[in-house]
């Protein structure tokens, strides 16, 4: 069965070959959706397009901390494409910085992108879906913004995370009215280009006992979560933060 016949979906910062923009961007390919990749690198964001299943995809230069950058990309892709029907949050940074060492550089640099990337994608693109009468956001945040960290990003991180399920939920309330959906994945410990060797054993060791499943998750996983979110199957879902974590957020 395929669940997006017949969509667009934008999926931001999603070159990166073992991203979980990547894999959510060729899920929702599998489902029929045409797909439009962007990145800080255009030439990247075209080659992640061409390797997905089927026609029509495309990779565009996105700069999501930068406003009129933002509209530019919706009003192109709302031009080429005749709708916007699915926007993936996906785009942001960690760095895994204790509380003492975020200097304002640091702070600007991960907030921008996160949570600033956020909000102004999801301005970019909420006309031309308040026109249709329908929509559906999906915000990548991160079970660090729940607990507080402890896996990876700093402080900074978590706060930028946080961040994004409040706006999540703000959005998801203002925009009930238009049909348009606004929800949150917040994914734990993932194998991906983000974490590859960056931990050492022993903090690879800790991260894995505290997961109840025992193991790191696949961006596959989280690009499942992500195509319920944006498919017909969750139309009653708004405002919602989805754990994807094998089990580290119980409690």
């Amino acid at each position: 069965m395929s669940l997006l016949d017949g969509k667009v979906a934008i999926v931001t910062g999603a070159a990166s070959p073992r991203g979980l923009g990547k894999a959510t961007a060729r899920l929702f390919a599998e489902h029929g959706a045409t797909v439009i990749i962007t990145d800080l690198d255009e030439d990247a964001a075209q080659a992640a397009a061409a390797d997905l299943p089927g026609s029509g995809h495309g990779g565009i230069l996105g700069n999501v901390i930068d406003r009129s950058a933002c509209i530019q990309v919706a009003a192109q892709v709302a031009k080429a494409c005749g709708r916007i029907d699915i926007l993936v949050n996906n785009a942001g940074i960690t760095q895994p910085l204790k509380l003492m060492d975020i200097q304002p550089e640091n702070y600007d640099a991960v907030t921008d992108v996160s949570l600033r990337g956020t909000l102004y994608m999801s301005q970019a693109v909420i006309p031309t879906m308040r026109a249709q009468n329908s929509g559906s956001i999906v915000n990548i945040s991160s079970v660090s913004a729940q607990r507080g960290g402890g896996i990876f990003g700093g402080p900074h991180y978590s706060a930028a995370k946080a961040g994004v399920l409040g706006l999540t939920k703000a959005m998801a309330r203002e925009l009930a009215p238009y049909n348009i959906r606004s929800n949150a994945i917040c994914p734990g410990f993932i194998a991906t280009d983000i974490t590859a060797g960056k931990l050492t054993d022993e903090m690879r060791r800790q991260v894995l006992d505290g997961i109840p499943m025992g193991r790191a998750g696949e961006a596959s996983e989280v690009a499942g979560c992500a195509l319920f979110l944006a498919s017909d199957l969750s139309t009653y879902c708004t405002g919602t933060e989805v754990d994807v974590n094998g089990g580290a957020l119980i409690h």
